[in-house]
């Protein structure tokens, strides 16, 4: 454990040395909020309600979704176990005296941490500037569920990331499985349109999937409701995340023997 405290310690610094990065992130979640405050504002028209959500609400929805997307840094655990697989430089992971996939996790979530506070303010300075009337909503046992929903929706973020990554061992190129994660992603986590505009019997379909306690159910606990769903939410994906870890380690074992050191 202390060995992955160090690792998360290394990388929550290393993001002090991009600044830019900071900026971008910033001005990403500011591109997001600016979006749906655009494109809501045009569908509710003269309505007070739409689904369920007022404006007001909507807008509170995808300030949560822009945090949880600005804190969620999987996306870059694929790309590079991938091109280290590529570039036979893989080994360094192979060598160290820790597991592999603990070592992204750990990495993931020293640089998560960082991105917290900066989100928080952020997610903040759009609540004032665009005047959302932002509250979460909830007994400290459901804030709670929520919070811990995401923190095991990011874990299997980076589990399916690691997957992707090391089919780089068997595949020569791994673009075609990003591409697809890319396209589902956004539109299954509930980022893109909240998820209760979907025929209902879709909706019940993703209950029994990961994606759908991502960051959907997370938002909307955190604003009210769905509460009673909390409790399955979390054996759901405790689920999922141990059978990722079986996978991963399945994976791993059977494609590392295709690993010389020198790239593939």
């Amino acid at each position: 454990m202390i060995k992955y405290r160090a690792i998360a310690k290394l990388y929550f610094k290393q993001q002090l040395a991009f600044r830019s990065q900071i900026i971008l992130t910033m001005a990403f979640s500011l591109w997001h909020i600016l979006f749906a405050y655009l494109l809501w504002s045009t569908i509710f028209g003269e309505a007070e309600t739409v689904g369920g959500f007022t404006l007001q609400s909507m807008l509170t929805y995808y300030v949560l979704q822009s945090f949880f997307k600005q804190v969620e840094l999987s996306d870059g655990v694929s790309g590079e176990v991938s091109s280290r697989i590529r570039g036979g430089t893989f080994m360094k992971y192979m060598v160290i005296p820790v597991d592999v996939e603990g070592y992204f996790l750990a990495q993931s979530f020293g640089a998560a941490g960082f991105y917290v506070l900066i989100d928080l303010i952020t997610c903040s300075a759009w609540v004032f500037l665009f005047g959302i009337h932002f509250a979460v909503i909830g007994s400290a046992a459901v804030i709670a569920a929520a919070l811990l929903l995401f923190a095991l929706g990011c874990v299997f973020m980076i589990q399916l990331n690691y997957f992707l990554g090391l089919l780089t061992f068997k595949y020569q190129d791994i673009w075609i499985f990003l591409m697809i994660k890319y396209s589902l992603i956004e539109f299954l986590t509930g980022a893109l349109v909240p998820l209760v505009f979907l025929p209902a019997g879709f909706v019940a379909a993703m209950r029994f999937t990961p994606f759908y306690y991502v960051n959907y159910l997370p938002a909307m606990l955190l604003m009210g409701r769905l509460h009673d769903e909390a409790a399955m939410g979390l054996i759901v994906m405790i689920g999922w995340v141990a059978l990722f870890f079986l996978v991963n380690r399945l994976t791993y074992g059977r494609l590392r023997v295709r690993f010389d050191g020198v790239g593939i």
